[in-house]
């Protein structure tokens, strides 16, 4: 039995020492147990690589595993705690709180008092709030335990600053058709299916390309496939579909006789093909977000309702097409239409509120809105040259008048009030010593109504436009 992700005995969790149980799904059974043997991440596991180096070592650091589903995080992280050879704790974070986490620590800190060492996988992590999140940071900062965590989310978005400071962070990519395909090819050949299961090129074919780049979608339709053509041979020889020889993955009873010899074609996969996994390319969910953000920039509604269409369909958080979209709202619409943040913000709401299947028109509706408003990115390019000027100068002190009463070094000085003056504006200077003429705000010339703005707003303070 598997008890490296299984409950054991208290103060006895150990490694992995064996595979997934036989009635587990196909895709934990030919879970790699070896580095050797995982597919479609050779970047971050060539030799000399830090997370191999890892493996190859036995000395596993604090890391974040960020990717799509089925890329292999989980498959990892089994693989760097089963070499530390470290007792596990595992905490899938969706039904764990925060006496779980204080728990596993303690547990951790025995181990630690005997000589022992702790790996700590949270899957899910981006499930944790950020009080959970903090209260494992004193156990990883002083070594109690080694975080292994796994996330779907963007790091940024899933782990609070002051952890993720602390995790080095390995992007994991979507398996490409030929890395799904490797893996088809190991279960029809190896016994995971059972005996007598073959499969036509065409239908293993039609699998990689509909699995999205997710292997555990590839591997679980597989086996359904594998069942529906056994379910037919049954129908054929006029036997019991629901007692046939050998169950669907063709594990068979001692008193049955073996299971009947059947081949997978490309019918039994299109039948149990779920139409929400469509085909894509080797990052998928990371493709379709750029292609998506890239038709609203481009003014292409049409563009941008497809890729939306897309994503949800392959199972995006709509969490993260709405992040997406309140950020585009400001730094592509900006300050050409100031209602834009607000339709984002709302639709972002609508999504925690709501939820799938209805959120889904929120996000078309500012979608549309987006793509259709006039683009200005000004805004996003002031912050960014102003932050560039500063990471270079440095932050000039404001003029006197300008700060706080209590200011260390705040000289006498007069701060004229603009809504004392006619038309509340004032011709004081603002900006520090030396940087009276540096401007960070630069409409393109086609931002017509914010040049006009910006230009009378400059002048009525008496400086150049």
């Amino acid at each position: 039995m598997d008890r490296l992700f299984a409950p054991d005995p208290p103060d006895a969790v150990g490694p992995a020492d064996g595979g997934a149980a036989g009635d587990a799904p196909l895709a934990a059974r030919l879970r790699p147990r070896r580095v050797d043997d995982v597919v479609g991440q050779a970047g971050l596991l060539d030799e000399g690589r830090p997370l191999r180096a890892a493996i190859d070592t036995g000395r596993p650091h604090a890391m974040l595993l960020h990717g799509p589903p089925g890329s292999g995080k989980t498959t990892l992280a089994r693989i760097v705690a089963d070499a530390a050879g470290a007792a596990v704790e595992r905490l899938q974070a969706v039904d764990a709180g925060k006496a779980e986490v204080r728990a596993a620590i303690a547990r951790a800190e025995q181990r630690r008092a005997a000589g022992g060492a702790t790996v700590l996988f949270i899957d899910e992590i981006h499930r944790f709030n950020r009080t959970q999140q903090d209260a494992l940071l004193p156990a990883v900062e002083d070594g109690v335990v080694t975080l292994i965590a796994a996330t779907t989310e963007p790091p940024w978005a899933a782990v609070s600053p002051a952890l993720r400071s602390r995790l080095r962070i390995y992007r994991l990519r979507a398996l490409d058709e030929r890395d799904v395909l490797t893996l088809l090819r190991r279960a029809v050949d190896g016994d995971a299916l059972g005996p007598g299961v073959t499969a036509q090129d065409d239908a293993l074919a039609l699998l990689a390309a509909r699995s999205a780049g997710d292997a555990r979608t590839a591997l679980g339709a597989l086996e359904a496939a594998v069942g529906l053509a056994r379910a037919q041979v049954a129908r054929l020889l006029g036997e019991d579909p629901d007692d046939d020889d050998g169950d669907a993955v063709g594990i068979d009873a001692p008193d049955r006789p073996r299971a009947r010899p059947v081949t997978v074609t490309p019918s039994h996969v299109a039948a149990v093909l779920d139409r929400s996994v469509v085909a894509a390319g080797p990052d998928q969910p990371h493709d379709l977000l750029s292609a998506y953000i890239k038709s609203i920039r481009g003014s292409d509604p049409d563009a941008a309702v497809y890729y939306l269409a897309g994503m949800l369909a392959a199972g995006e958080d709509p969490r993260t097409v709405a992040r997406r979209l309140v950020v585009s709202a400001s730094e592509d619409v900006g300050l050409a239409d100031p209602h834009a943040l607000p339709m984002a913000v709302a639709a972002a709401e609508v999504v925690d509120r709501v939820g799938m299947p209805e959120c889904r028109i929120a996000l078309s509706h500012v979608t549309v809105r987006l793509a259709l408003a006039p683009k200005s990115s000004a805004a996003y390019r002031a912050i960014d040259d102003a932050l560039a000027h500063i990471e270079e100068h440095g932050v000039a002190a404001p003029p006197p008048y300008l700060r706080g009463k209590a200011s260390d070094g705040a000289a006498p000085g007069h701060y004229d009030y603009p809504h004392t003056n006619p038309g509340g504006v004032s011709d004081q200077e603002l900006m520090p010593a030396g940087l009276e003429s540096r401007r960070f705000l630069a409409p393109a010339d086609h931002e017509h109504a914010l040049l006009e703005r910006l230009a009378a707003t400059r002048r009525a303070r008496g400086r150049e436009p």
